[in-house]
């Protein structure tokens, strides 16, 4: 959401690199597939998104990290040295900063930490993303309640997801239940993800 609304206010085209497409088993075909965004940054301007960034920044000493990781984390830190000639913008952003590479933070002239939303800023996330929807008599502490632990994208998608299925049922309409329904499902994903994983992603 961040970067969406950068390149926005910038009138910049935004690019969201998925990692999973760069990320291969076969040695040094992940630097390579890095070295084209950045020559791609290099020759067309606009706002770099690497999401889930901790998948190439993680800590080159890391007990559990690999070789080839280790050289591509090195790769893209010689990356983001190169001087640019179109001033692109390049926005990384993780769940995890404390897996992240001391040497990143020299390289990035802004670091940002967002906290969990407030009830307040849960309502308004809410509220701006169920246009066209009417939204009456919500129970915003029910809500609230099933937001706890939720991001602002988590519950920003949580909200778009809700209208979705409205459109789709005929209504024009949002209750408390179709809320708090999607709400859920963006907590039983990370319930999933920490089974899998060990962690919050």
């Amino acid at each position: 959401m961040t970067a969406e609304a950068l390149a926005g206010e910038l009138r910049l085209p935004l690019f969201v690199i998925r990692l999973e497409s760069i990320i291969t088993r076969f040695m040094g075909e992940t630097a390579a597939k890095l070295r084209l965004v950045f020559d791609e940054a290099q020759k067309r301007r606009g706002v770099y998104l690497f999401d889930e960034f901790d998948a190439v920044g993680s800590n080159r000493m890391a007990t559990n990290d690999v070789a080839e990781m280790r050289r591509v984390l090195n790769s893209f830190l010689q990356f983001m040295e190169e001087p640019s000639a179109t001033d692109s913008v390049l926005v990384a952003a993780t769940n995890h900063p404390s897996l992240l590479d001391r040497a990143l933070l020299r390289r990035f002239d802004e670091v940002l930490r967002f906290e969990m939303p407030t009830h307040e800023e849960v309502r308004a996330i809410i509220k701006a993303h169920l246009s066209p929807m009417k939204y009456p008599k919500l129970a915003w502490k029910t809500i609230e309640t099933a937001a706890n632990g939720l991001s602002q994208a988590e519950i920003a998608h949580a909200a778009e997801e809700a209208v979705k299925a409205a459109i789709l049922s005929e209504r024009n309409s949002i209750s408390t239940t179709d809320l708090s329904h999607q709400l859920q499902k963006r907590q039983d994903m990370k319930t999933v993800f920490i089974d899998d994983k060990g962690s919050i992603g």
